[in-house]
């Protein structure tokens, strides 16, 4: 009895070990797949992450008209798909053209590109995939958790998803639970405690702690923030999230003979036992940084945060593990 219950303990211990590595060591999430090489949230864009070894791989979470989710970075078509051309009488009144409109059926006619302005009709980042080019296409969520479950099979690596509940409001006001039917999927699929490699993420608060608090979700939450008064309520943030999504400008505060001083956010956060995986590290998009190597060193090492979304996960991942052995 003694030995059984000594192996049960033994097991459990290197599962959990297992499951909770990568959060206990910096991670680097694909940033809608590797949508610095491929257009965004497209599986060959998630396969791509996936060879890079990313340890998470984002999903952006929104409606079609038949309750399924769909993985897509907004609530509009018209600006990464070819809609206008195949549905044009299918637009609002604002002139968008809506997933929640679609049904499933019609959402997989879509072809997928490149991010454009709606405007203007160009291409957001230049350099990347060219528009219009290749035969890319919408996925669910379903379809995205099979790939990469499936990869994680046939590979043996164990990458983690991380979903994101977008906009939740505007699907209430449609009449739909956007997380109570996320959460269903997940929990289909085995994602539903800490345990398993799953972080679910969400811009707005209520949301978020009605995950936790209503729904009784077990998974481990991060919490994003964009505003600035939002950075002071972190301590009602760690009363249902694990973690942190700020928007990396928020970490930063001056310049000083070159080097960066730091807002008191991660230390703040760490201290209440968040985790803090700031947004977008995008290496063809910098601003404050000289370079991208630039970047890497004063936010991941400097800032010490425990994370990033990368839109070039590869290069994250080579830097992380070109500082883990100086």
């Amino acid at each position: 009895m003694k030995k059984s219950i000594l192996l049960l303990i033994i097991i459990f211990d290197l599962k959990t070990a297992k499951i909770y590595e990568p959060m206990n060591q910096k991670i680097v999430i694909a940033h809608r797949g590797a949508c610095g090489y491929l257009p965004e949230h497209t599986l060959e864009a998630k396969a791509m992450a996936h060879a890079m070894n990313a340890d998470f791989i984002e999903q952006d979470l929104v409606l079609s008209k038949d309750d399924i989710p769909m993985v897509i970075h907004d609530i509009y078509l018209d600006d990464i798909s070819d809609v206008v051309t195949k549905f044009p009488t299918r637009k609002r009144k604002d002139n968008r053209f809506y997933v929640i409109d679609f049904n499933f059926d019609e959402l997989k006619t879509l072809c997928v590109t490149e991010r454009i302005d709606t405007k203007t009709g160009e291409q957001v980042y230049k350099n990347r995939f060219p528009k219009g080019k290749g035969n890319f296409k919408l996925n669910s969520l379903q379809e995205e958790i099979e790939l990469i479950q499936g990869l994680n099979k046939s590979t043996g690596k164990n990458i983690g998803i991380y979903p994101e509940i977008k906009k939740p409001s505007f699907h209430q006001k449609e009449g739909k639970d956007l997380p109570k039917i996320v959460l269903k999927v997940l929990s289909h699929y085995g994602y539903n405690s800490k345990l398993d490699n799953c972080i679910l993420q969400c811009f707005d608060a209520n949301a978020l702690e009605k995950i936790r608090k209503e729904l009784k979700s077990e998974l481990f939450l991060v919490q994003l923030i964009e505003l600035p008064e939002q950075t002071k309520q972190l301590k009602h943030f760690a009363t249902y999230a694990d973690g942190i999504g700020p928007w990396y400008k928020q970490i930063l505060s001056e310049k000083i003979n070159g080097k960066f001083t730091f807002t008191s956010l991660v230390s703040d956060a760490h201290k209440l036992g968040l985790k803090v995986h700031p947004y977008t590290f995008r290496a063809d998009a910098l601003s404050e940084f000289s370079n991208f190597e630039e970047m890497m060193q004063t936010l991941l090492i400097d800032a010490n945060i425990d994370g990033a979304f990368a839109d070039f996960p590869d290069l994250v991942v080579a830097f992380l593990k070109k500082n883990k052995h100086e």
